[in-house]
């Protein structure tokens, strides 16, 4: 059965899907732009919004019985690998080994004009 994961505490989607579904121990968490959950807001500059998005996706973790720890796989997209030294360095922030495995792909847009998106998979077993 699908369990689905919503919480206030990161922004609401916006299209049709959920802020994240669980199966069994997995829970796929869909993507998250920078926006603030409170104002909509999307915050300025790469590394704000990098770090909105982990702000964002912690708030997702915690609501389906998790944390960043638990992530196992996180999907990173970027409008500019430019910045994937930066993007290294704020996620050593909110994430320590054992790392999750991860993709990091450069595209040429994101919903909102966002800079930086990431979607994860968490197990609650780790």
């Amino acid at each position: 059965m699908k369990k689905i994961i919503q919480t206030s505490d990161a922004p609401k989607a916006v299209g049709t899907y959920s802020q994240a579904v669980q199966v069994a121990n997995l829970v796929f968490l869909s993507g998250q732009i920078g926006l603030h959950p409170d104002t909509a807001e999307l915050a300025d500059g790469f590394e704000a919004q990098a770090h909105q998005v982990f702000k964002n996706l912690h708030a997702v973790c915690r609501a389906a019985g998790g944390s960043l720890e638990h992530i196992v796989k996180l999907g990173v997209f970027v409008t500019d690998l430019g910045n994937f030294d930066k993007l290294n360095e704020i996620m050593q922030q909110y994430v320590t080994a054992p790392l999750p495995a991860r993709a990091a792909v450069e595209v040429s847009g994101l919903p909102k004009g966002a800079m930086v998106e990431m979607d994860a998979v968490m197990s609650l077993d780790v």
